[in-house]
């Protein structure tokens, strides 16, 4: 299996820097609007990946999403 980059910012363009992953050695600013988003990939069976945009406050972070994060199951 493979990881995948963890996030991206979000400006005038959907996807360009800061890139957020393992080696990335951006720093998170209040105001920056960035994309976290873990993802998984295994060959020959496929991959899945949950995404959030965020803001960055002075204390944290506003989420813009608010869609469940629990497993659901369709058989």
């Amino acid at each position: 299996y493979f990881g995948h980059g963890l996030g991206h910012g979000v400006g005038l363009q959907v996807h360009e820097g800061p890139s957020a992953g393992r080696r990335s050695e951006a720093v998170l600013e209040p105001g920056m609007v960035v994309t976290v988003e873990p993802g998984i990939y295994i060959p020959n069976f496929g991959g899945v990946r949950i995404e959030d945009m965020v803001l960055v406050t002075e204390t944290g972070h506003q989420n813009f999403n608010h869609s469940s994060k629990e497993l659901m199951v369709i058989v």
